[in-house]
């Protein structure tokens, strides 16, 4: 047996493992190969989403149901749910109160580009939840994040926007940057992509205010766009200081700070900013907030909001570039008005971090009982255990801490049961 290891374990007792684990899968889902051996054809490359192709697993499962924190497919095979379709259905699937408000708006229209007066009760709930911020409804994420920079750069007349080597923002293209030898490249494999990123972005490490200031010191910086915690390849959490600092420069240079909490509103009530009293001039939240209804809000300060109405008063007649069709639809309006006031409360907040400190103690306790070279990450509701030693410091360690074959190993065991 080879002595090689891969995250502190034997890598041929992994690959053997592997092995195992791909068989128990694929013998416990004979319906759902029979149905994409007859129906994935007319997909591209056999999946509706090209993402689902990447997931490590022999085929895919098909999902018949899912309820709170479990999940059944065609086959039967009933499972826990840790995903939550990435953190999409962070407060369960299918909360009864976002299920009626769902049944309840579908007798009454789906979308009709006007505001309904549950359109009232949702911008007064953001606020109460959120903070004092001048409201936008997107449908994803991807999309607020995309018009938060237009916004930004519309009001201070400058081009580029930082970001954290490794961070995640959805598919903004300005945001497919990274770090290579110190210099801010396109990030690889990056498809179709014709206009060159570095012209408009630039990138610096998490936690390394040094290395925002010297980003920044150009002068044609519009915003800083960040996460409150990293968490697209591992969670890297920011250390004592950074955010104070993060607001420090950004005045200092004239750039806006945007919090895109769309993965950290696990961390509390009103999200990572409101707990750990964070400063924006814009806020993000998408995924979640709607109880899994394609939803996301961006909000403007008082004072962004009135750089921004000077701008929109002094452009050219036409389109903005900010806004889609079927965003801020009735649909929206009510699942957000549902979660906000029946789903997202203290009270389940208080339920989910009791249950994530459970979880995260017990992983702990199972990693040092084996000594493996691991650790836990806990931000809020949602835990984390990295198959590295840490805690990670940016973007970079990140990059080296996550080990795609033993990540297709893991998955395998946890959908195999």
């Amino acid at each position: 047996m080879s002595a090689e290891t891969t995250a502190g374990i034997c890598t041929d007792r992994l690959a053997a493992f592997a092995r195992r684990e791909a068989g128990i899968y694929a013998r416990a889902r004979p319906k759902a190969l029979k149905a994409l051996a007859e129906g994935a054809c007319h997909f591209l490359g056999g999946v509706p989403m090209h993402w689902m192709a990447d997931w490590p697993m022999p085929h895919l499962p098909l999902i018949a149901k899912a309820q709170g924190a479990r999940i059944e497919d065609i086959d039967g095979r009933n499972l826990d749910d840790f995903c939550l379709g990435d953190t999409g259905s962070m407060f369960g699937h299918s909360p009864a109160p976002v299920a009626k408000a769902i049944r309840q708006q579908a007798r009454n229209g789906l979308t009709y580009m006007l505001p309904t007066e549950a359109a009232l009760d949702a911008g007064r709930l953001l606020t109460d939840r959120f903070g004092p911020f001048r409201w936008q409804i997107a449908t994803t994420a991807t999309d607020a994040n995309r018009f938060a920079l237009r916004v930004a750069r519309a009001i201070t007349a400058k081009p580029r926007v930082l970001v954290f080597n490794g961070c995640y923002h959805g598919t903004v293209d300005d945001t497919f940057v990274s770090l290579r030898n110190g210099k801010t490249v396109t990030s690889p494999g990056l498809l179709g992509q014709v206009n060159d990123l570095t012209e408009t972005a630039v990138c610096a490490e998490f936690n390394d205010l040094a290395s925002v200031e010297a980003a920044l010191a150009k002068g044609d910086v519009a915003a800083i766009l960040t996460e409150p915690v990293m968490t697209n390849s591992c969670m890297v959490l920011p250390e004592a200081g950074f955010h104070d600092g993060l607001r420090q420069l950004s005045l200092k240079h004239g750039a806006l700070l945007i919090i895109d909490e769309t993965h950290t509103i696990s961390s509390g009530l009103g999200g990572y900013t409101r707990v750990h009293s964070l400063r924006p001039d814009i806020f993000v939240v998408g995924k979640c907030v709607a109880g899994g209804m394609p939803t996301a809000v961006w909000g403007l300060t008082d004072e962004t909001a009135s750089r921004f109405e000077a701008a929109n008063a002094r452009r050219e007649p036409g389109r903005t570039g900010m806004g889609t069709t079927l965003s801020a639809n009735p649909m929206q309006f009510a699942c957000l008005v549902a979660t906000l006031s029946e789903v997202m409360t203290p009270d389940n907040y208080a339920h989910m971090e009791k249950l994530a400190e459970r979880l995260s103690h017990g992983l702990a306790r199972v990693i040092d009982k084996h000594k493996a070279p691991w650790h836990v990450v806990r931000v809020g509701a949602r835990v984390e255990f990295i198959c590295a030693p840490g805690p990670l410091k940016n973007g970079t360690q990140a990059g080296y801490a996550h080990q795609a074959n033993f990540d297709t190993i893991l998955t395998d065991l946890f959908k195999a049961a």
